[in-house]
């Protein structure tokens, strides 16, 4: 089975991006469904599908933020915003 990537996504992060790291553990099926997800897609890791994952959640729920919202949309679609 192909081991996930550890290394920080640089389609996502510049410069001026923070990056703050959290463990979580996660249930075994939900783990199992994204290492196979990863694995049929070679341009997403587990950061970029944490990072979609959180950011869509917040943006349903109403919170509404420029900088939440580029980088939903450059997760989702492998884009770079620069300002």
């Amino acid at each position: 089975m192909k081991e996930l990537n550890y290394d920080a996504n640089p389609i996502v992060l510049n410069e001026k991006d923070q990056v703050i790291s959290f463990k979580c553990e996660l249930q075994e099926n939900l783990q199992k469904a994204m290492k196979e997800f990863v694995e049929d897609r070679p341009n997403w890791d587990q950061y970029r599908i944490l990072q979609v994952a959180i950011a869509g959640f917040l943006m349903q729920k109403g919170f509404q933020n420029r900088d939440l919202t580029r980088l939903y949309i450059g997760n989702m679609f492998s884009m770079n915003f620069k300002d």
